[in-house]
């Protein structure tokens, strides 16, 4: 879907007090333990993962500035204190430019763009390409925590992680009637959406 952009949105944002600028200064010095949610949409998701963990430090890292433009005003709003929470503009590609190897905990990618088509398939945040990056800024034993309402997205996320040689830790293709996957979830912005519409919520958690 074409977000429309927001004039202003990019000076806003980086002078938000919740936005990092310069991540690449904190490579290596980032507060453990580390979660890091790639795309982080309106927010939802990572907000109350921090309200309900403050011991965990919550990083989002989103590349569209409109989006993060709305997700912060989104936090004013919800006066989130955020203490244990930060966020970067960035490209998903660069994050072996902003940790260092083994200094990330877990990671979630929540309702990713599909890129449907083949030739974008490398743009895909479950490709080969990214499982290797997210390889290795994870540390030993992390983890990355997949949803998807996307089916074909889903089959291809599960097929690659096999290919590229990651362990289940937990799967399933109907998340909201999973007694044991569901327990605890935090529902995305777009999971409410696609799932009032009967879309079935795929999940994955997996690690190297």
């Amino acid at each position: 879907m074409r977000i429309r952009h927001i004039k202003g949105a990019e000076e806003m944002v980086a002078a938000h007090p919740l936005v990092i600028n310069e991540p690449e200064t904190m490579k290596g010095k980032w507060p453990h333990p580390l979660y890091v949610e790639i795309g982080t949409g309106m927010g939802t998701f990572i907000r109350e993962s921090a309200i309900n963990n403050p011991d965990i430090f919550y990083l989002g890292l989103e590349m569209n500035s409109t989006v993060l433009y709305k997700c912060l005003k989104r936090y004013e709003k919800l006066e989130a204190d955020g203490r244990n929470i930060r966020l970067i503009r960035c490209d998903a590609r660069m994050v072996c430019d902003y940790f260092e190897k083994g200094e990330v905990d877990r990671i979630y990618l929540n309702f990713s763009d599909p890129w449907p088509k083949d030739k974008n398939a490398n743009k895909r945040l479950t490709s080969p390409m990214f499982l290797r990056r997210y390889e290795e800024i994870l540390k030993p034993g992390g983890v990355i925590e997949f949803k998807t309402d996307n089916s074909l997205l889903f089959d291809y996320s599960v097929e690659t992680a096999k290919e590229e040689g990651w362990t289940f830790d937990a799967l399933t293709y109907d998340l909201h009637n999973d007694p044991v996957m569901n327990v605890g979830n935090i529902m995305t912005e777009y999971e409410a959406k696609f799932s009032a519409k009967g879309n079935k919520i795929g999940k994955m958690i997996i690690h190297k």
